[in-house]
């Protein structure tokens, strides 16, 4: 994706950008900030002012609150990765994450981001307060403790979840929790062992998701569950001394090879083998859905949480009522059979707790994400709209930053888009931070 603005900007602090942002609305140039750049679609792009907030970042407060929980305010470039290692330091960490830690803070929360747990929401359910920087270059203020209804509530609302189209983010407010371990359990199962004790696969687990590999019946299964005290002691015990250091730098060195040469090395290769001979698709899936070895072992959150991904890909990604997952996946593996499509990167399947953010795609239901994945280097139209089609009539949200061909007029039907457009109208009535995705997505009125 490419795309030709009229200017670039990184500012250095928040008042330079706050500058640029009025500067460049009093010269009639819409605005649009980019993060990371990890989304699919083109909800960065902008003719206006193009801003990059890599130098906004970092923590700023640490803020303890009567109820016994911890805020941290952030500014809004702050990568996830290096949030991490800062909120380690601390002793703290994000109650979830996705599997991806290539995205900026605001990045993260604005398209929707979210990890797996039938427990926890997105990103997003994590944000207590943002400040912005409105069109005319005025800092705003919105937190959940305002009043529902108030303006400030629903500016709130729309800032923390909503492609950035009520204001550029300069700082987010987090809620986090004291730093934990998890226990990580991968192992390669049946997939109809998977799907018949799904509610029990899901509920039981704190953060439960797995992989199905195309034209087979094998998942490899992830769960991680709040390690114990007594996991950790042993963990921490077999790390002691010098034979424990070695046998440490074992256990890494075992990890390393399983994330790069295994999980990425030889799959970049199994995908380049697809790309030359397609018909051997079919049995590559066979063999990758056995060559994965099971894994045991216990870590910090973020460490289990995250998955390093070197191979490219094109991704679509939909939320899907969690009762219709079982029929979703059915459909899905008939069309590949039928069709022949040659696909041989893994369907991901992850999991969601209801919530009450308005641009949430797990708003008001218990959710199953769908991925699905192509190899960037194959073509990927024909199963995306496959795919699709059986998403959509299953009720399945698209994911915000990652490909889809939806548009307001039938989001409406999942999502308060009046409510929304109200307040984009109040916050940015000139439109200065809409581009051609955000009035397809949003606008049930384009301009």
């Amino acid at each position: 994706m490419t795309w030709r603005p009229a200017r670039r900007a990184a500012p250095r602090d928040e008042a330079e950008l706050a500058a640029l942002v009025a500067g460049a609305s009093a010269e009639g140039l819409r605005v649009r900030a980019i993060g990371a750049g990890h989304s699919f679609t083109p909800a960065a792009v902008t003719d206006g002012l193009h801003l990059d907030l890599d130098h906004l970042a970092g923590v700023e407060a640490v803020l303890p609150q009567p109820d016994g929980t911890t805020h941290v305010t952030v500014r809004a470039g702050t990568r996830l990765h290096a949030l991490n290692r800062l909120l380690a330091a601390l002793g703290l960490a994000m109650r979830n994450l996705g599997d991806i830690d290539r995205q900026s803070v605001a990045g993260a929360i604005s398209t929707g981001t979210h990890g797996t747990g039938a427990r926890l929401g997105g990103l997003a359910t994590q944000v207590r307060g943002v400040r912005l920087v409105a069109p005319d270059g005025q800092v705003r203020t919105a937190t959940d403790a305002a009043a529902p209804g108030s303006a400030e509530r629903d500016l709130f609302e729309v800032a923390r979840l909503g492609l950035g189209t009520v204001g550029v983010l300069s700082a987010v407010t987090l809620e986090v929790v004291p730093a934990f371990c998890l226990h990580a359990r991968e192992e390669p199962w049946p997939l109809d062992r998977v799907l018949e004790g799904l509610d029990d696969y899901v509920d039981d687990n704190d953060h439960a998701e797995f992989y199905w590999f195309p034209g087979t019946r094998r998942a490899l299964t992830l769960r991680n569950n709040r390690a114990t005290p007594d996991q950790v002691r042993a963990r921490d015990a077999r790390r002691a001394g010098v034979a424990g250091s070695l046998r440490s730098a074992a256990g890494r060195a075992r990890a390393l090879l399983d994330e790069e040469l295994l999980s990425n090395g030889a799959f970049g290769a199994v995908n380049r083998l697809a790309l030359a001979a397609p018909g051997l698709v079919p049995r590559l899936n066979a063999v990758s859905a056995r060559a994965l070895p099971a894994r045991d072992y216990v870590a910090p959150s973020h460490e289990v949480f995250i998955h390093p991904r070197r191979v490219r890909f094109a991704e679509m990604e939909y939320a899907v009522p969690r009762a219709e997952l079982r029929d979703v996946l059915s459909e899905l593996d008939g069309w590949l059979h039928s069709s022949g499509e040659p696909v041989p990167f893994p369907v991901e399947v992850r999991f969601a707790a209801p919530d009450d953010v308005w641009l949430s795609t797990a708003r008001g239901r218990e959710t199953a994400y769908v991925a699905v994945h192509q190899y960037a280097a194959m073509p990927h139209r024909r199963y995306f709209g496959a795919a699709e089609r059986i998403f959509t009539a299953a009720g399945g949200r698209p994911h915000w930053g990652k490909l889809h061909t939806r548009t307001a007029e039938d989001l409406a039907a999942h999502y308060p888009l009046d409510d929304v457009a109200r307040v984009r109208a109040a916050a940015d009535p000139d439109g200065v931070f809409r581009n051609d995705y955000t009035d397809a997505v949003l606008d049930l009125t384009p301009r």
